[in-house]
């Protein structure tokens, strides 16, 4: 099985197939291919390594001009690049292997039924620190295709989770029963890719120039095949240059046909702030009195499209500067993109879930101008998620509902189930909302008056949203309820402080 020759990346065609390629078709066909057909952490996975094909094949491109004509020559730069490093590319036999270590000392009997089961491999799979709440076939032994394996592999070296591991011999050298994150699952980091209209499109547009990586003082650095490491302590290449840890190496893997013979700890990748992911976002966050500066994160409790104003925000080089991912700086001014954004959310060596969204961004939402009334579109629904809250309590106090335990977490599960139903009705409005990004006018009834969100289709979607939750979570068919219901209603409606473009937004509670 060699990833460059045979089928293993599932695509979706342009008329609309699905299908398996391989690297050298993905390159050499990527303008009649839609889109990847995969999950989140599989979409990272594979779109880093395509890059990294590409990056690597152009030993570039240098600078902006060349970014904007560099699509023309990849497909023949990529396949005579693959041609070259075919051999790299094995998934199996007696040669050098893609992301493996071979010579490794097999792992220790655990107790475990899948000691050597390759299901390990798969993050969504009942296997290893994952449950069987979703997979029942946890603990059987399962079969999987060398296409498969291969999705499985790369994707695993990209968000393995830390935990224990087998301590293997690597060079020699004992690799330790304790593993790290890998470098793409680290503080369940949101990722995020500019989407073109094909695959290779897609590509083109989130690849980085030399002058882009010199401009940061990252090292270019060579792929972890054409390098690879010969102990945990060859770092310097892999884990600390830009191309290195595209393809991470994070677990020291040995497979065989229908087994994985071991699993161990490999690399270790740092994460923000000692190295910062060309597709991160860097956000100001306060902390213990302080501002922080930190990655995103993803966060089951706050949805992506509340955090879109920081991932537009260009970072135009430096260090330490906030802003979305870099590839963001080559779209061109007045120009619109779609972005897609996702990860994997882990709670130390346990996965919580997988999320991804995607956005299609008006030109105006890459200057500051446009940034800002989107993040007080975003505060105006903060507000109305206090008030609802508010309201909620109000009309419970007066049920005299929170005096016993009991009562009191059934008012939180209220709460949380209200919360929820306003969120997700007020993202269904997004459009909305940006479309006042694109004509910051439309908060102005006329000319005289102040800037007002609660006049715009945002502004009366939200309150819509609001005044459904509370009525979902308010009962009012006998007068005790109705008497609550309308104590909670006023507190629902109380008239609210507004801000408008320019105007420093503050929350209720500093307002009261």
């Amino acid at each position: 099985m060699n990833l460059t020759t045979d089928p293993w990346i599932p695509v979706v065609w342009e008329d609309g197939r699905n299908g398996l390629v391989s690297l050298t078709e993905a390159f050499g066909q990527g303008q009649e291919i839609r889109d990847l057909a995969v999950r989140p952490h599989e979409r990272i996975a594979l779109m880093r390594l395509l890059i990294c094909v590409a990056q690597a094949a152009l030993d570039g491109p240098g600078d902006r001009a060349d970014w904007r004509t560099c699509g023309e020559r990849l497909p023949a730069a990529a396949l005579a690049y693959l041609e070259r490093w075919r051999h790299a590319f094995e998934l199996f036999g007696e040669g050098q292997r893609f992301l493996q270590v071979k010579g490794l000392r097999p792992p220790n009997a655990t107790g475990g039924d899948e000691g050597d089961s390759l299901s390990k491999l798969d993050l969504a799979l009942a296997s290893g620190n994952n449950t069987t709440l979703f997979d029942n076939a946890g603990g059987s032994q399962r079969q999987f295709t060398p296409s498969q394996v291969c999705l499985m592999l790369i994707t695993y070296q990209n968000f393995s989770p830390g935990g224990l591991v087998a301590d293997l011999l690597w060079s020699g050298t004992p690799t330790g029963r304790s593993s790290n994150h890998a470098p793409c699952v680290i503080k369940s980091l949101a990722h995020t890719y500019i989407v073109g209209s094909t695959l290779a499109e897609s590509v083109r547009r989130n690849l980085l120039t030399r002058e882009d990586i010199e401009l940061r003082s990252v090292a270019w650095g060579a792929p972890i095949w054409e390098h690879p490491p010969e102990s945990a302590r060859d770092r310097s290449n892999a884990c600390c240059t830009y191309l290195g840890r595209l393809v991470p190496m994070s677990r020291t893997v040995q497979l065989e046909r229908s087994a994985l013979l071991a699993l161990g700890q490999g690399l270790t990748y740092d994460g923000y702030p000692l190295w910062r992911e060309a597709c991160a976002t860097v956000v100001a966050r306060p902390r213990d009195g302080s501002i922080e500066r930190q990655a995103l994160s993803l966060s089951p409790a706050k949805a992506v499209w509340r955090e879109v104003s920081a991932i537009t925000v260009l970072d135009r080089g430096g260090h330490d500067v906030l802003g979305g991912p870099l590839a963001l700086c080559h779209v061109e001014p007045e120009q619109s993109c779609d972005i897609w954004v996702g990860g994997l959310i882990a709670d130390k060596a346990k996965l919580v879930d997988t999320i991804e969204a995607v956005f299609h961004l008006p030109a105006a939402m890459l200057g500051t101008a446009g940034q800002r009334v989107y993040e007080q579109g975003v505060r105006h629904a903060d507000r109305w998620a206090l008030r609802l809250g508010r309201a909620l309590a109000a009309y419970r106090r007066e049920q005299k509902d929170e005096l016993e335990r009991d009562q009191w977490k059934r008012g939180n599960r209220v709460k949380q189930m209200a919360a929820m139903h306003f969120w997700t009705a007020a993202e269904h409005h997004l459009s909305d909302l940006l479309a006042v990004v694109e004509n910051p006018d439309l908060l102005c009834a006329s000319r005289e008056a102040e800037p007002s969100w609660s006049g715009t289709v945002w502004g009366h979607a939200l309150a819509a949203a609001a005044r459904d939750a509370y009525n979902l979570a308010c009962p009012h068919g006998t007068p005790r309820q109705m008497k609550a219901y309308v104590l909670g209603l006023k507190v629902l409606f109380r008239e609210p402080t507004e801000s408008g473009p320019g105007v420093t937004a503050q929350t209720e509670e500093e307002n009261e």
